[in-house]
């Protein structure tokens, strides 16, 4: 391995000069730091980034954890969040390092490792719901970190989210300018908070529209396709007076098995029931008919995420440490 003291005898000078001109401590003439930066390179010198950060107590890394899609499934959403941070991690001289998530106490144990053993300088959250027990404890360990999504609304701590409330609002008055009143709504388990926030939204169209919202037109239940033909059997089923004409989901997946119960009972897909989905998946514009879906800005997402994060690991806050981001209703055949 070639040491600084090598390449600073090959340039004449002294071993703190190299260390300072390569560090940007020190200005000297263009001659002198020409031969500084020749025999860098014509030696092949790199330096020891791990020394390096000991001695300014960095990483340069940031943990991320998130929770792990099925095998047979594909997590687009994920896919675009994870490549746009890591693009934006790296322009700013950091890394991502994933870990599993684990529900609980047992994750919040993952964290306390990753900051005790300085393998981190910050994270950023995901799968954030009420309660999270890493909020709080991030923030009295007084770590950086940026949530993807928010939590109880008492707390106060960085975020990025996307408006999921606005979405199906954008997506219930889409239908209600076509002419729907009945619409129904595939949804989440209570419990999930972007699924309420979401619902919120579907609520507040309907309400302002003077449209009732019966019972039986909430199917709540896991974000999978087969609960998605479950909810639109049952919605299908209903009697002629109290049957839905649309029919709203909180994700692409569910949309999908909705769409094929209701060609599988002979309906056009449109016409005779309309269906919207949510996140825009790639595969919603191949669909027959293609899905008409709210699209996230996931990209803008992650970005957002690091630039926050990176601004507090080098204790330059921005001033505003929230963001909550618009979604864009994408109108195709399906309603």
């Amino acid at each position: 391995m070639i040491t600084l003291k090598q390449v600073a005898t090959k340039a004449g000078v002294s071993y703190q000069t190299v260390s300072k001109v390569l560090n940007r401590k020190i200005q000297v003439s263009e001659e002198t730091e020409k031969r500084i930066m020749d025999a860098v390179r014509d030696s092949g010198y790199r330096p020891n980034q791990i020394a390096r950060n000991m001695r300014a107590k960095r990483s340069l890394m940031i943990g991320y954890s998130w929770v792990q899609t099925s095998p047979d499934q594909v997590n687009h959403i994920l896919d675009l969040f994870l490549t746009s941070m890591v693009r934006e991690a790296e322009a700013a001289g950091y890394h991502l390092l994933p870990f599993p998530f684990r529900a609980g106490q047992a994750h919040v144990d993952d964290y306390r490792e990753l900051i005790d053993t300085s393998r981190v300088d910050g994270f950023v959250l995901s799968s954030v719901n009420y309660n999270d027990p890493r909020i709080n404890f991030l923030l009295e360990r007084r770590v950086p970190f940026v949530s993807f999504g928010r939590s109880n609304p008492e707390l106060d701590f960085p975020y990025v989210d996307v408006d999921g409330a606005d979405g199906l609002l954008q997506a219930v008055e889409h239908l209600i300018a076509n002419g729907h009143r009945r619409i129904a709504a595939i949804a989440w388990p209570d419990n999930s908070r972007v699924g309420n926030e979401r619902m919120r939204g579907y609520f507040q169209a309907m309400q302002s529209a003077g449209l009732k919202t019966h019972p039986e037109w909430i199917e709540r239940g896991e974000g999978t396709y087969e609960f998605g033909r479950e909810a639109a059997f049952r919605l299908l089923e209903l009697p002629e007076a109290n049957h839905p004409t649309a029919i709203v989901t909180l994700n692409d997946t569910q949309a999908i098995g909705a769409l094929h119960v209701a060609r599988e009972r002979g309906l056009e897909v449109g016409r005779d029931v309309a269906i919207v989905g949510f996140d825009d998946a790639p595969m919603s514009q191949y669909l027959q008919p293609a899905l008409t879906t709210v699209r996230q800005p996931i990209s803008e997402a992650g970005h957002k995420c690091v630039e926050i994060l990176v601004s507090l690991m080098e204790r330059n806050p921005p001033q505003d440490h929230q963001a909550l981001l618009k979604p864009r209703l994408i109108v195709r055949a399906s309603g």
